[in-house]
């Protein structure tokens, strides 16, 4: 990886739209589907969906922090789902569909909690979003999730 490029982990509810929402991101290098915040090794889809793993279906953005930085990062995450809603987005429910942000260091964290400060005032309920700042792994999906939508033909889902 090029030493200038850094990660973010994003949880919106279903991966695949946000997905395509980032990877569209000029200065988003890569985006990759993924699971992330529990407490499975190498956790597979219909385990997550069963929802005792504790992980969130995640994204995780590779960017080019001199083309976009992690705080536009962080500013177009509120746009992609509904923040407010707890362990939902839509008709998908359970806790791996929860609105989370996985910080990579301790500026993330911080850019994070700045950026949520800031999306409160534009929503009339409590912003549900968990800023998680402990190093969790983050586990790539099967390779059929990696670009679903692409490969299945569509450019975007309902988010």
């Amino acid at each position: 990886m090029n030493e200038q490029l850094e990660k973010a982990t994003f949880a919106a509810g279903c991966f695949w739209g946000v997905e395509v929402e980032f990877r569209n991101t000029p200065g988003v290098k890569d985006a990759q589907v993924g699971y992330i915040g529990g407490s499975t090794a190498d956790p597979t889809y219909k385990e997550v969906c069963g929802g005792r793993t504790g992980h969130a279906e995640a994204v995780e953005v590779t960017f080019d922090p001199t083309e976009i930085s992690y705080n536009d990062l962080v500013d177009g995450f509120w746009k992609l789902h509904d923040p407010t809603q707890k362990n939902r987005q839509g008709w998908d429910v359970g806790t791996q569909y929860r609105s989370a942000i996985f910080t990579h260091s301790p500026e993330q964290a911080e850019t994070a909690r700045e950026s949520l400060e800031r999306a409160q005032s534009g929503f009339r309920k409590p912003i549900a979003t968990q800023i998680v700042t402990d190093e969790t792994p983050f586990w790539p999906a099967e390779e059929y999730h990696q670009q679903y939508l692409v490969k299945n033909g569509r450019a975007s889902c309902a988010i």
